[in-house]
């Protein structure tokens, strides 16, 4: 049996960029306040090391950016409200670096991230029921959100 799959090459690189360029503006702004942070702040048991966050963002974004085409190509009525929902996530995403990093604001930030998970988890949902995989593919993010709540609320204890 042959699967004929049909991949608009255009829609899905600019998927992949839309989350790539809000991350990598984000961190821009907010790269003075991660330097200062990595090096004055107090940091927790099984903080990783500061190399491994760009990588796992990258990866992150570009799993959000291939979800994204997935279920903008499935269905576009059935897309709109999940891609709505993403695209308050990834705003949320965007300000996160900069309430922590550059304003240091850690309590702040830290709910901000327990409602940016929230509007994830829904999205996740929301996803799933578009295109399976497009859900499944979100739930790397979810788990790193998860952590990254561990890491900001242990940042705002200990500094």
């Amino acid at each position: 049996m042959i699967f004929k799959t049909s991949i608009n090459f255009k829609r899905l690189i600019i998927a992949v960029l839309i989350p790539l360029a809000v991350g990598g503006i984000s961190s821009l702004i907010s790269l003075e306040g991660f330097k200062s942070y990595s090096e004055t702040a107090v940091k927790p048991p099984l903080s990783p090391p500061d190399w491994l966050f760009p990588v796992v963002w990258t990866l992150l974004y570009i799993l959000m950016g291939i979800s994204s085409y997935l279920v903008y190509e499935k269905d576009k009525t059935e897309a709109k409200q999940p891609l709505a929902v993403y695209v308050i996530q990834l705003a949320m995403n965007f300000m996160w670096p900069v309430f922590f990093f550059s304003l240091g604001a850690y309590l702040f930030s830290f709910i901000w991230l327990i409602i940016l998970w929230a509007f994830t988890f829904a999205m996740i949902i929301m996803f799933y029921r578009v295109n399976k995989t497009a859900g499944l593919l979100q739930i790397p993010y979810l788990l790193w959100l998860t952590f990254a709540a561990y890491l900001n609320l242990s940042a705002y204890i200990l500094n």
